[in-house]
């Protein structure tokens, strides 16, 4: 009955602003479809980690001890990706190259947010981990954050899977601003060359050289996103490559995300930080979309067949929803138009950007501090 008491008595108004922040997280995960596998476990954790006087956070809170394990250590992350590298199919990307470029415009958001968050009043390794949530890959955030911020890497996990939920939203209208009709109408070449098998194994091996050599803060990123893709790839461990897909992938979201909302207490969350933060992945979110279309409008300058401007916005990591807003874009101008294949191409290649630009970052802010 004392221990009842007590936690009426601890029971605080911020604590019920978290439950009902949690709440929200599990209805837009349940009846919304929003990120369902990341905000459902969050909002939970979110919950569990704000009862008064709870017993699942603290020193030997099955939560802290996951945090420990999983998240501190940066395991999770880098099993997430494994089990992403096994899900993803490069071969719209090697059947037009041109697409690589989509994926690094696209990382725009990620540096002028960090500016503007450096601007703001954060330091640096702050700023840097807020503008990831530009990578439009939530994994991507989550490693960043933990590494330069971990007391912000609540706000920020939510703020870049909320934003990720709401690419329908968002990439629209950033597209509409930037583009005429005639341009969203624009055609593009449907013939492409076939990906031999060796092309596919070659290129996860390639990708992790090239980039572990020249960015090798960006082995652990790329290397597990490259050794997922070579289990895919491979056809000898095809049991490998669905564990990694299915189990794998599964468990250690449920964990992550559960343990992620456990961090999200109301000390911590409910600052002036937290919404300056939603702001900042707000306008990294806008940035790389436009960065996207404004790259591709250059592009056009040049290109004797011109590229549909709205390819370049999904070079953003958020995949594959991007890739079916911009086909559906594409058939409300003309429905006759098929982009689909393109848009896809630069989808993947965004995911690649987004992890070899959070590598970068990383490289640069700790040469820096």
């Amino acid at each position: 009955m004392n221990a009842f008491i007590e936690g009426i008595l601890n029971l605080t108004p911020g604590h019920i602003i978290m439950f009902i922040i949690g709440g929200i997280l599990i209805y837009l995960a349940i009846k919304k479809e929003y990120e369902p596998m990341l905000l459902l476990p969050i909002g939970f954790g979110i919950i569990l980690a704000n009862i008064p006087l709870s017993s699942a956070i603290g020193e030997n809170g099955f939560l802290t001890i996951l945090y420990n394990a999983g998240i501190s250590t940066e395991l999770f992350p880098i099993l997430i990706f494994i089990a992403v590298g096994a899900m993803v199919d490069f071969s719209p990307l090697l059947k037009q190259p041109l697409m690589i470029f989509f994926g690094a415009a696209a990382q725009l958001g990620i540096f002028l947010t960090i500016i503007f968050a450096h601007m703001l009043g954060f330091n640096l390794k702050e700023a840097a981990a807020i503008g990831i949530i530009g990578a439009a890959d939530g994994s991507t955030s989550i490693y960043v954050a933990n590494l330069f911020a971990p007391k912000l890497l609540g706000p920020i996990s939510v703020a870049a899977y909320s934003y990720m939920a709401l690419v329908p939203i968002i990439q629209p209208f950033v597209i509409k601003m930037l583009t005429s009709e005639e341009e969203r109408k624009i055609r593009m070449d449907l013939r492409m060359n076939e990906v031999s098998k060796t092309a596919k194994i070659l290129f996860p091996i390639a990708v992790t050289f090239v980039a572990g050599i020249l960015v090798p803060t960006s082995v652990p990123l790329v290397g597990s996103l490259m050794f997922g893709n070579l289990i895919r790839e491979s056809g000898v461990v095809e049991r490998l490559s669905k564990a990694a897909q299915n189990e794998l992938a599964n468990l250690v979201t449920l964990l992550l995300g559960i343990t992620i909302g456990s961090t999200m207490t109301a000390d911590k969350f409910l600052t002036p930080t937290t919404l300056l933060i939603f702001g900042m992945g707000l306008i990294a979110f806008i940035f790389d979309t436009a960065g996207g279309v404004l790259f591709a409008k250059f592009l056009n300058l040049f290109l004797k067949n011109k590229v549909n401007p709205m390819v370049g916005a999904a070079g953003i990591s958020a995949f594959p929803m991007s890739s079916r807003v911009i086909q559906k874009m594409a058939q409300k101008e003309d429905p006759t138009n098929f982009i689909l294949m393109q848009a896809v191409g630069a989808n993947v290649a965004g995911q690649l950007g987004s992890i070899i630009a959070g590598g970068i970052v990383i490289a640069l802010v700790s040469s820096i501090m």
